[in-house]
């Protein structure tokens, strides 16, 4: 379980494995905010390899989109199961998120 971040065609992708929940969202913070203050605006989070987020983990991404737009960036989402797509649009996170069917889609455009 853990976070992988690699560089695709100028973008931030992060690779979350395992579950985003309390217990490890502040490494997740931790991580695209580095990249944040190291100039880095295009960000993708890839949920490839992810079944579970809890509501923590739902604030975490909430948190990081509202501050990559201040910083005049941006935060998509890629690779949702059926559970978690679900789970975004019960809490209505789809109209704020832009969700990708897969990692490539996700990068396109952005």
């Amino acid at each position: 379980m853990g976070f992988q971040v690699i560089k695709e065609n100028g973008v931030t992708v992060v690779a979350v494995e395992g579950q985003l929940i309390v217990g490890n969202r502040q490494e997740l913070k931790q991580k695209v905010l580095e990249e944040l203050e190291n100039g880095e605006r295009k960000f993708v989070v890839d949920f490839d390899q992810t079944g579970y987020i809890d509501s923590s983990g739902l604030g975490v991404l909430v948190s990081l989109s509202k501050k990559i737009r201040e910083q005049g960036g941006e935060l998509r989402l890629a690779n949702l199961n059926e559970d978690l797509r679900t789970l975004f649009e019960l809490t209505k996170l789809d109209t704020l998120f832009k969700i990708a069917d897969s990692r490539s889609e996700a990068l396109q455009g952005l």
